[in-house]
């Protein structure tokens, strides 16, 4: 796979290309955030982001869905999105929550296809952080850093860009960007050098132990006071599950026209901190309680996702801490605190 050094202009010069050919989406400032949208000119694109308001997950599994369309009489068709996008500015962390995603919608004999479709129309440029958030904690996770499920990587160095192939669809997205030099063993030793700095400063808050022991360390903490002292102060509003790259649960809709002729099944995102989350037929509520829906955000985290992936479905970002206005979802500061008399 290639590896090359771009300067900025050709590195300008090169996104221009791409919207150009396609579909592109980046990040762009907003106001003082900044968000993922339709990239319309490189000199929007903020690779130097903190952190965006929303994961990039919203593009493979979008807030609202449209599924099958139906009409009176019984006839449906299924709606599946395949057109190709571009996904330009993905952090490591958010990399890695989406190849959680793939692991969960791609599985042998569970594979969902619109997600399927989705995420095999994408063509995914991730990018080292420049600027960390005031809330990352990925480097306690793991996640500071990725080396899988993108097709290209843009690390900034002193210079220009180091710009890595990962994938054949990489390759084919680089060619775009006519002749570029190869990166020397300087440069990669900058970009090394980038990458071992953010392990170690992505930690604005700090885990105590690894993340690896959290299932167990849940495992023995279901009766614990934490999730009462926490849930007293909850709103329910399901705020840290919508700004999650991880979360993925939704809910299914039906949708007829005013005429009664036709309409839609779609989903939408849906959130486990929400009272009617766990409603189910005939009244019932399994998870009434706004202690059990806290606590259950935090078993789904770290334990339960883990036992089916192996991986634990935190991966850092910190947005849950900055969109809580209770302040009270940060997940390091819940862990660390289960630890204690452990």
């Amino acid at each position: 796979m290639a590896i090359k050094l771009f300067k900025k202009a050709a590195l300008k010069k090169w996104v221009d290309s791409l919207i150009a050919g396609g579909r592109v989406f980046g990040v762009q400032a907003k106001g003082e955030r900044f968000a993922f949208g339709p990239l319309e000119k490189a000199a929007d694109l903020r690779l130097d982001y903190d952190v965006t308001i929303l994961p990039p997950k919203k593009y493979l599994q979008p807030q609202t869905e449209d599924l099958v369309k139906f009409s009176k009489g019984g006839g449906y068709e299924s709606v599946i999105d395949s057109e190709p996008f571009v996904l330009l500015g993905v952090h490591p962390y958010d990399m890695a929550a989406i190849n959680q995603m793939d692991a969960i919608f791609l599985k042998d004999g569970e594979v969902d296809t619109h997600y399927k479709a989705r995420r095999e129309a994408a063509t995914i440029v991730a990018c080292d952080v420049e600027s960390p958030s005031e809330n990352v904690f990925a480097g306690c996770m793991g996640t500071a850093v990725v080396d899988k499920g993108y097709d290209v990587l843009v690390t900034a160095v002193d210079g220009g860009y180091v710009v890595e192939t990962a994938s054949p669809r990489g390759e084919k997205l680089l060619a775009a960007a006519g002749e570029v030099p190869d990166a020397s063993k300087k440069d990669m030793k900058k970009r090394k050098a980038v990458q071992e700095k953010n392990r170690k400063r992505l930690r604005k808050h700090e885990l105590k132990g690894e993340p690896l022991g959290l299932p167990c360390l849940l495992g023995k903490s279901e009766n614990h006071p934490v999730w009462e002292e926490k849930a007293r102060l909850c709103y329910s509003c399901g705020s840290c599950n919508l700004v999650c790259p991880t979360c993925y649960c939704f809910d299914v809709q039906d949708d007829t026209d005013w005429t009664l002729e036709s309409g839609r099944r779609y989903r939408v995102w849906d959130a486990c901190l929400l009272a009617d989350f766990a409603a189910v037929a005939g009244g019932h509520n399994f998870r009434k309680e706004r202690a059990a829906r806290f606590r259950h955000r935090y078993y789904r985290k770290g334990k339960y996702i883990p036992e089916k992936i192996g991986e634990i479905a935190c991966v850092g970002c910190g947005r849950c801490i900055t969109a809580c206005t209770a302040k009270i979802a940060n997940p390091v500061e819940v862990y660390n605190r289960l630890t204690e008399g452990c």
